[in-house]
């Protein structure tokens, strides 16, 4: 028994020096790559105030309002968390000519990002949501509201057409294409299937809040356990053998190579066709923080990972740590190179 678990604990510390190894072998490639992020490019507005006191016309809370800011959220969220990870992103995409759409692109700009593939149409409105969050003069705020600004109309054929020859165009210089389907119309199949022709092997991913079974044919995709229920009409709940059963029957349908089911606190589950299923626990503590565009991080840096030359479950562990570190920050947020640096030493203990 003594000579069985000096075996055990030899193999462990050697495939968590394997997978430390690879992990910073990723993060060091991952700046020379490109990748391009495709999809609805959405502004998170953050409006922040104080509970002053209840008002006299109805029962509700007046906010003192203190401040506000705008970040990219959906699509915009992704984009940035490669651009983080030290990759060059193209984002396309679809902005109106409002606030809104100016304020996002922006953003990209400041951060030296290339917006040559984002349209910008004054016949379409940005999506924003915008989150009111409130609290004590000493204390933490907290979300209270969210207010969601979506378009009125939907994207016009000639626009639609027009960002796919753009984005076809640019995907034929990239390492990999990031598919962001959010539901607001800009991601669609077809786009994805052209996409992929231009692609020619190269990684394409997808995270599709509605639609996912639509989308045969993709690399991999990133969706979480509600996502998959509501795709194939399953209860998952806490039954591993459904979960697994649901993640085989979806990567079959899909005809993917790859399928990463996110859990929250439960971790994730890898597919593969012809392996067996791989459960990652999840990275750091699972009391966390705020879970807003914490699956725009796992995509992003799973489409890096695999973009810079990483096997499914490598690239599926680095978002797996990316993930555990932005749900530990408030609001839509990013991990930078620096913190996952930081973080992978903990992750795979040798």
């Amino acid at each position: 028994m003594a000579t069985l678990i000096r075996v055990n604990a030899r193999n462990n510390h050697r495939a968590a020096t394997r997978r430390l190894t690879e992990s910073q072998e990723i993060l060091e490639a991952i700046p020379s790559r490109s990748v391009m992020v495709v999809g609805d490019l959405v502004a998170d507005e953050f409006v922040y105030g104080e509970i002053s006191r209840v008002s006299r016309e109805a029962p509700v809370l007046i906010l003192k309002y203190r401040r506000s800011h705008l970040i990219p959220g959906g699509g915009g969220n992704a984009v940035c968390n490669v651009a983080d990870l030290g990759a060059t992103v193209i984002p396309a995409g679809v902005v109106g000519d409002d606030p809104a759409g100016q304020a996002l692109l922006e953003c990209f700009r400041a951060r030296g990002i290339d917006t040559s593939g984002i349209i910008v149409d004054p016949d379409y409105g940005t999506t924003t949501k915008t989150r009111i969050l409130a609290g004590t003069v000493h204390g933490p705020r907290q979300q209270v509201l969210r207010i969601d600004r979506e378009p009125a109309h939907k994207i016009g054929e000639q626009r639609r057409a027009e960002l796919e020859k753009r984005a076809v165009k640019l995907a034929r210089r990239v390492d990999a294409v990031l598919v962001s389907d959010y539901g607001y119309g800009t991601a669609t199949p077809g786009l994805a299937r052209a996409l992929r022709a231009a692609l020619n092997g190269r990684p394409l991913t997808l995270d599709s809040r509605y639609d996912l079974t639509r989308y045969a044919g993709i690399t991999a995709a990133t969706p979480n356990e509600p996502e998959v229920e509501e795709a194939l009409r399953v209860k998952i709940g806490a039954n591993t053998r459904r979960l697994e059963q649901a993640g085989r029957l979806l990567l079959r349908k899909l005809k993917m190579r790859a399928l990463l089911i996110t859990r929250g606190r439960d971790g994730m589950v890898l597919f593969e066709p012809g392996r067996r299923p791989v459960h990652i626990p999840i990275h750091g503590s699972d009391e966390v923080t705020d879970v807003t565009g914490a699956g725009d991080t796992v995509i992003a840096a799973f489409t890096s990972a695999l973009g810079a030359g990483a096997t499914y479950e490598a690239a599926a562990r680095l978002a797996n740590v990316a993930g555990g570190i932005v749900v530990m920050k408030r609001g839509t947020a990013t991990a930078s190179r620096e913190e996952m640096q930081q973080a992978i030493g903990g992750a795979f203990k040798v």
